[in-house]
């Protein structure tokens, strides 16, 4: 059950997050710029102002905010650098996936240190030879109490200098849904493990990506979450299913800063003596990206609110929010770096930055091609099941 919200004091704590944002969240944007690496001391400022732990439920560490406000909170994040957004976002999500299937050993060791930013766990699914889902090729045989692990894992967000990798595979000879399982790897220098920095990207720097690759990797069958079969309940619902919606409200607040930044170059900027705000195809622009926005953002508040009640077309709005806000995001950015036309451009402009960052979220839990195959699926199951010729 979640507990009534204290409305006062969840606007004192917007107002917190908002004033963080612009201040102290703006240096820190600069600095991860400059050097490409994330400062231990922002991770350290992020979990000593509770923001790592501000979805989880009390009864593990959390401070038990709602799904759908939490993601008002979001929505501010993702206002700054991306690398910040990513934090927050991560370690306010996969607890979702952990808690349900932990053993109270697990809890004690990964779940709840994770909820308080002590132990940082990478989502560990995306391969590059499979797709995200029943097709895995990662695969582990079971002898007694040990199984061993074999496969690769690409584009693993943390997944250089996490303490986990919550990792999806199945069992070897299985195919489908059947035989997948997830486990809490440690990332301990394992017999078998090589972990490959990949974090040269083009936009969300500062944060590390990873390739994984295992041999004859030794875990063992304690650190398997819920039952063998489940892998994907775990990876898909437990986690995929609320951070797409997560994503979907961080392209909001990205393409809120794109807007932003768009008016403020909008009313400062003077082509022939008048201010570029004057001109009518400025004012389109502007005008076009307002009402995207809002939209955007109704739906994933619809999606959110969905998915808080377990309403049964709960993944369809996941998928469509994410899809209709991804898109959304690619038109505003574009707009907005139009309105500064080649001053944009450049690596002194923020826009530039937001540009780059925007592009992420094409593929982040899912590219867009995914989504539109989920909705089409769920719409014909539904016209199916509702007798529809």
């Amino acid at each position: 059950m979640t507990m009534p919200l204290d409305e006062t004091e969840f606007a004192r704590l917007k107002d917190e997050v908002e004033r963080w944002i612009t201040g102290p969240g703006e240096e820190y944007a600069e600095r991860i710029e400059a050097t490409g690496t994330v400062p231990e001391e922002l991770f350290a400022e992020l979990k000593s102002r509770g923001y790592l732990s501000l979805a989880a439920p009390e009864s593990i560490g959390g401070r038990g905010i709602p799904f759908s406000r939490y993601l008002e909170l979001m929505e501010i994040f993702s206002r700054s650098h991306a690398s910040i957004r990513m934090l927050v976002h991560v370690i306010n999500g996969t607890w979702r996936a952990m808690a349900p299937y932990a053993t109270p050993e697990q809890l004690e060791q990964v779940v709840k240190p994770s909820v308080a930013g002590d132990v940082l766990v990478a989502f560990t699914l995306t391969e590059a030879t499979a797709g995200t889902g029943a097709d895995i090729r990662s695969h582990v045989r079971r002898e007694g109490d040990t199984y061993y692990l074999t496969g690769e894992k690409q584009l693993i967000t943390f997944g250089v200098t996490c303490d986990y990798w919550l990792l999806a595979c199945r069992l070897e000879g299985t195919t489908g849904r059947e035989g997948t399982i997830a486990l809490l790897v440690p990332n301990t220098g394992l017999p078998g493990a090589e972990v490959v920095d990949d974090s040269e990207t083009m936009g969300v720097r500062g944060t590390d990506h990873a390739i994984l690759r295992f041999t004859d990797t030794p875990v063992p069958v304690s650190q398997r979450l819920g039952e063998e079969g489940q892998g994907l309940e775990v990876a898909l619902g437990g986690f995929l299913l609320p951070s797409r919606i997560s994503v979907a409200m961080s392209c909001v607040g990205l393409a809120e800063r794109a807007q932003e930044l768009a008016i403020a170059y909008a009313l400062r900027r003077q082509t022939f003596g008048k201010r570029i705000a004057e001109r009518q195809a400025i004012q389109f622009y502007l005008a076009e990206n307002h009402a995207d926005i809002l939209a955007a953002r109704a739906l994933v508040l619809e999606a959110a609110r969905a998915y808080e009640s377990g309403a049964p077309d709960a993944s369809t709005l996941s998928s469509a929010s994410k899809m209709v806000a991804v898109d959304m995001l690619a038109r505003v950015t574009d707009k907005a770096l139009q309105i500064h036309g080649g001053s944009g451009y450049w690596r002194r402009s923020t826009i530039e930055r937001v540009y780059r960052d925007a592009r992420a979220q094409r593929f982040e839990e899912g590219t867009n091609e995914i989504q539109k195959t989920v909705v089409a699926r769920d719409v014909l199951t539904a016209a199916s099941q509702n007798g529809a010729a």
